[in-house]
């Protein structure tokens, strides 16, 4: 099973189970059953649960070997969610559960990700406790999350503006996470069994380097200023941006600039057997088109 499966990560994952196994295998956990009509028509069976509803989680599990488990986007309230699914994981009868953490070094409330950590550590620490097999994965950042970082208006500026210093992160593209997630779901020797593994890119870049790699990709001289985080922080919220927002971004930048994201793992080359995608093809994927459209 999938949780989050209409969702752009657990959508890639059932994406590239699709490519080696049966759709009969397949099990999908979402919210709508209208939103995963698509996967309903690929054969993909189709169970209804909320991750706030815990009688909803039990009855979705039953009958599920491996489950995929995505986790909630809803910081502020996703621990009892969290909660929720491992406790009806264990009632269920699921033997192995597939949690998708995040790369980290700090663990302490001292963290700029302290907020975003905190349940993802409570979760890994849940796991490890229950009884069922469990298999962690540390997802480097998303390099799809750059665009984002950057704004929707990079090309007019020129200018990536994040207080992210010269910190480099080993940035990981999506689609290689989802297949190396569909991985470890398809094997069945049991060599991730109660493992954790890291999740990254095999090399980290700064945001210098992103910069060059989109001036590249559109012909355009990008250039990256770190402001500090009180001129972040005025800028952004004289735009208009959500406090909210802000902070996500500021943490996440901040976190970027101590080095938080900067380990490399082949722990995901070696999923994967071959080199993750180059954080600069990915850029050149996704600014190249925009710059033509």
């Amino acid at each position: 099973m999938i949780t989050g499966a209409t969702g752009p990560l657990g959508s890639a994952v059932i994406d590239s189970l699709l490519k080696r196994t049966s759709p009969k295998h397949i099990v999908a956990l979402v919210r709508n059953a209208d939103k995963a009509a698509g996967l309903a028509a690929r054969g993909v069976e189709i169970r209804i649960g909320d991750y706030t509803d815990h009688a909803s989680l039990v009855s979705a599990f039953r009958g599920i070997d491996k489950l995929y488990f995505v986790s909630g986007n809803d910081i502020a309230h996703r621990m009892p969610q969290h909660e929720n699914v491992v406790q009806a994981a264990k009632e269920a009868g699921v033997r192995q559960v597939v949690y998708t953490s995040f790369q980290h070094k700090d663990e302490t409330a001292a963290s700029p990700i302290a907020l975003v950590a905190k349940s993802h550590l409570r979760t890994e620490q849940l796991l490890k406790a229950s009884g069922l097999v469990y298999t962690i994965l540390q997802h480097g950042i998303y390099a799809d999350m750059i665009p984002i970082f950057a704004g929707p208006h990079l090309l007019e500026t020129k200018t990536l503006y994040l207080p992210a210093g010269e910190g480099k992160t080993a940035f990981a593209v999506r689609t290689d996470l989802a297949e190396g997630g569909a991985n470890v779901l398809l094997d069945t020797t049991g060599r991730y069994d109660n493992k954790t593994l890291v999740l990254t890119g095999a090399e980290a870049v700064s945001y210098h380097d992103v910069v060059k790699s989109i001036s590249k990709a559109t012909g355009l001289p990008i250039a990256y200023h770190s402001p500090s985080l009180e001129e972040f922080n005025t800028v952004l919220t004289a735009a208009g941006v959500p406090a909210e927002i802000i902070g996500i971004v500021a943490g996440f930048a901040t976190a970027a600039k101590v080095g938080e994201f900067d380990k490399v793992s082949n722990d995901l080359e070696q999923l994967l057997g071959r080199k993750p995608v180059p954080t600069n093809e990915f850029l050149k994927a996704v600014y190249q088109p925009a710059l033509v459209g």
